[in-house]
């Protein structure tokens, strides 16, 4: 639990040091905002069209009486909202840092200059930057959605739906919005997805204390355009802790397992 805390004040102080920088919140602003106009402009078009999408997912009730017809097309319809907010969410996390990926580089900079800087820095051009976080992203909401898909499906449980399935949808949540978070530290020190998943693993708790107050926060409308800075800060905070005095395994060490700088 004690981790879990330190990431909890590791979002806080990302808040604090961007407060005192506004110039780097205004920065870490600009892709949320995009990213938020992209996936506001989705999320208007299924609710505007959830009859005939609703209608697309359940062939199989064309023949049913209207009433069990419209009860199951409206259950239909509440899931597929329901998992698109899950969905987008992580989406959005995926797509800002992508967009924002020389941003985020130079935010990520300029905070770890304040603290003792990162060791072994790669200079890493902007479209490798977009190319990896596109990438990395896309991999991130595939595999979310191994675990999202069925716990949307578990919440029509009578109350296991209403109690545990809440809870461990937010943790997943969670989890993966911290793995995006802690991106682009990872990526100055030429370590990948993988290396990033291990090295998190064992500081879980760190993790899930960054991205879960981060996930929840997100849920209020356009809330996530000023959100996403100050979580990103956070992951770098969290990303150093991680790293710092943690000698890189024989695994990490393997070319196949690090990004190659670009050739000087």
């Amino acid at each position: 639990m004690r981790d879990f805390f330190s990431g909890v004040r590791m979002f806080g102080r990302g808040l604090g040091i961007l407060l005192r920088k506004p110039k780097l919140l205004l920065l870490g602003a600009l892709p949320a905002v995009l990213t938020t106009l992209v996936l506001l402009g989705g999320m208007i078009a299924l609710v505007y069209l959830i009859d005939d999408v609703a209608a697309a997912v359940t062939p199989f009730a064309d023949d049913w009486s209207d009433t069990w017809q419209a009860i199951v097309r409206v259950v239909a319809g509440i899931g597929l909202v329901g998992a698109s907010l899950v969905i987008g969410m992580i989406t959005f996390s995926a797509l800002t840092l992508a967009i924002g990926g020389p941003f985020y580089e130079m935010i990520a900079e300029k905070v770890e200059d304040d603290l003792d800087g990162p060791p072994g820095v790669v200079d890493l051009p902007w479209w490798r930057l977009l190319w990896l976080g596109i990438r990395d992203g896309l991999l991130l909401v595939l595999r979310s959605l191994l675990f999202t898909i069925p716990l949307v499906v578990a919440g029509f449980i009578p109350v296991v739906g209403q109690t545990v399935v809440p809870v461990l949808l937010a943790l997943v949540t969670a989890w993966f919005l911290a793995l995006e978070l802690v991106a682009v530290p990872f990526y100055r020190r030429g370590m990948d997805l993988r290396q990033r998943r291990t090295a998190l693993r064992e500081r879980r708790g760190l993790a899930i204390g960054l991205g879960l107050p981060a996930s929840l926060l997100c849920m209020i409308p356009l809330a996530a355009i000023i959100v996403m800075p100050i979580a990103f800060v956070g992951g770098v905070l969290v990303a150093h802790e991680t790293l710092s005095g943690r000698a890189e395994s024989p695994r990490a060490q393997r070319p196949g397992n690090q990004i190659r700088p670009r050739a000087q």
